[in-house]
């Protein structure tokens, strides 16, 4: 017993001499910039946009809670609802902040309507807004501490997956860069609602990193539902996960992303690691995020742009089309050929636009539409085709369209940057007005105007509590 107690006291003392590994430059650098994100002063255009991401996932969250995904969130939000503390939108639930981010990212990506950041390939603001918006509740946040959790969330989540490597990195390794983004965005989110200090950063991260996760089998999914799960509503609970953990005061590893075992290890990027860091502080993620201008799948945007421009300029119908042939990056064409799901079905969409001249919120949701005889008589005349010198231009989407009429003429438009894109943005009056489309039929013209009046003017709102109200019904 003595010889036992002995040794058990020498590791003891060599345990105690042992000195804590050193935090990397990058770890240092990271939770410090996001310890003070909460208190931080952004450029003037950086809180614009942030502005209208919030507006643009408000919208999705709403319009989500009509479709099927949306309406699986809200029941089960209700059944499994705790205390009533966090807004289920769309609805009269209120339940935990945990249970109210997953259902909120959800029904933020129901459909194809939220917004993408392509140099991370992912969706940031479904699983961001979300995950700021529950923790903000719980911690009774003001409408500017909101604000900078948003901003934060694009930031950090965004970075980690341009770091992976994006489209490729999620093909080599079967790992979906949507989840992985979106819950260090929701995280970081989350964590700067909390008001957590530089070392609870690290914890928040260390705790994130043990819950990232995700595969690409989320392209199997015919329902949309699993997908909503994947992208947004997994996320977004498991950064609210973090923060709530870390902030009653769990303690983790000081810098999951260096020394043995670390995020990259188990990750493997594609790139420097230093990537994470890069520019922070100085090129803010949110500004590179595009807004949808068509509800439906990032790769069908641009083609659809192009089909429109062409329906305009030489107003040809459908029955004097004889082939529409679509060119797209290889990787992006794979995602959304002949898909089961309307909004990202490239074929079903072109056919939508050729014979409606447009393609709606509507249009773009009318699954029973799919077995039309006119809209299969003209899908038939699509042809999709994977690009590779348009692969090498990704993450920018270009979409090409080359319409053959009946009589032998050929018109061709291609598109580098579709409206909404950072390139090519939507100013803040079609924001609104896409915004107005989304939430009117689900909650009212009077109540769109208020909600919409109290995003724009977030920075003077006392406490995120008076979102409430402007986001149910009933």
């Amino acid at each position: 017993m003595l010889y036992y107690a002995g040794g058990l006291l020498a590791a003891s003392s060599a345990k105690a001499q042992t000195p804590r590994p050193a935090i990397s430059p990058i770890m240092v650098k990271l939770s410090t910039f996001m310890s003070s994100a909460a208190t931080a002063t952004l450029p003037a255009e950086v809180v614009e946009k942030t502005r209208h991401m919030i507006l643009d996932t408000l919208a999705a969250m709403i319009s989500g809670s009509e479709l099927p995904p949306g309406r699986f969130a809200i029941n089960f939000a209700r059944a499994y609802k705790g205390d009533r503390v966090a807004t289920v939108a769309g609805s009269n639930v209120l339940c935990g902040p945990i249970e109210a981010a997953l259902a909120n990212g959800m029904l933020a990506h129901s459909d194809e309507t939220d917004d993408t950041h392509p140099p991370s390939q992912s969706h940031p603001g479904c699983a961001t807004v979300p995950a700021a918006l529950a923790a903000g509740e719980r911690f009774n946040i003001s409408g500017r501490q909101f604000l900078r959790a948003v901003t934060l969330g694009y930031d950090i989540g965004t970075r980690v997956t341009a770091t992976l490597g994006r489209l490729q990195y999620m093909f080599d390794s079967h790992r979906s860069t949507h989840s992985i983004a979106g819950t260090f965005c929701a995280a970081a989110a989350a964590g700067c609602a909390a008001s957590l200090n530089a070392q609870q950063m690290r914890w928040l991260l260390s705790y994130t990193a043990q819950q990232a996760s995700g595969t690409a089998a989320w392209q199997r999914d015919t329902e949309h539902v699993e997908k909503a799960f994947d992208f947004a509503g997994m996320p977004a609970r498991n950064g609210v996960t973090s923060a709530l953990l870390v902030q009653a005061g769990g303690t983790g590893v000081e810098d999951i992303f260096s020394g043995a075992d670390n995020f990259f290890d188990a990750f493997m990027p594609k790139n420097d690691p230093t990537m994470v860091i890069e520019k922070l502080g100085e090129r803010y993620e949110i500004t590179r995020t595009n807004i949808k201008k068509w509800t439906v799948g990032s790769p069908i945007q641009a083609p659809l742009d192009a089909l429109e421009i062409l329906l305009k300029r030489h107003k040809f119908q459908p029955d004097q089309v004889k082939q529409i042939v679509v060119r797209a990056a290889t990787n992006e064409a794979k995602i959304v050929d002949n898909r089961e799901i309307p909004d990202i079905c490239m074929q079903h969409m072109i056919a939508v636009m050729l014979i409606d001249k447009t393609a709606s919120f509507k249009s773009a949701h009318e699954a029973a539409r799919m077995k039309d005889p006119e809209i299969l008589r003209q899908r038939a005349k699509v042809q999709l085709v994977g690009d590779e010198e348009l692969e090498r231009l990704m993450p920018r989407r270009v979409g090409i369209v080359e319409v053959t009429l009946n009589d032998g003429m050929r018109f061709t438009e291609r598109v580098d940057n579709v409206r909404g894109t950072s390139e090519n943005p939507m100013p803040r009056d079609e924001v609104i007005a896409k915004a107005r489309d989304l939430i009117t039929p689900v909650l009212g013209g009077a109540t769109c105007t208020k909600l919409i009046d109290k995003v724009f003017d977030i920075e003077n709102v006392k406490s995120v509590l008076e979102l409430r109200p402007l986001l149910q019904k009933g």
